[in-house]
């Protein structure tokens, strides 16, 4: 099964691709879309809509999975996250995609066995379970391909 998976944002948004074949996980494509600061909100949501309709013709996936975000102090970012998930679930639908979405407690525990870890223990355990090309990433794109581990953990 291939998994489109994303860590939801405006200005960052994880993009992954990753696939279980013969009973292992492979990272297949890992990026971070990043828009502009200067444009308005609604052609960032554009240029981020346009990056998941090329991943999806790109690398045909069998489903999208996205992180659920909690916010708790700031209302303008939560809203702007929660447009970008609109979009992402949007795509997913237009597409005919099955949607999966986790928390970040089900992401960690998934990928770290305890859901109180930080972002440091995550970033350490997806390279130990997935093969990573040398190359320097956001947090954003670790984040998209642990998501995109979760899913794959969560429907053997």
């Amino acid at each position: 099964m291939k998994i489109l998976a994303f860590d939801p944002g405006f200005e960052r948004l994880g993009i992954a691709v990753v696939e279980r074949v013969g009973g292992k996980d492979t990272l297949i494509h890992s990026a971070c879309a990043q828009t502009p600061k200067e444009i308005p909100f609604h052609e960032r949501l554009h240029m981020l809509g346009a990056e998941v309709e090329a991943a999806i013709a790109r690398f045909s996936p069998d489903a999208v999975a996205l992180e659920n975000v909690y916010f708790e102090k700031n209302a303008k970012t939560a809203i702007n996250v929660a447009a970008v998930r609109g979009v992402l679930a949007y795509i997913a639908a237009t597409h005919d995609l099955p949607l999966y979405e986790y928390t970040p407690l089900q992401v960690k525990v998934a990928v770290t066995g305890y859901g109180k870890s930080d972002k440091a223990a995550v970033a350490a355990m997806v390279p130990r379970l997935v093969t990573l090309p040398a190359r320097k990433r956001l947090d954003d794109e670790i984040d998209a391909i642990a998501v995109g581990l979760t899913c794959l953990a969560s429907i053997r």
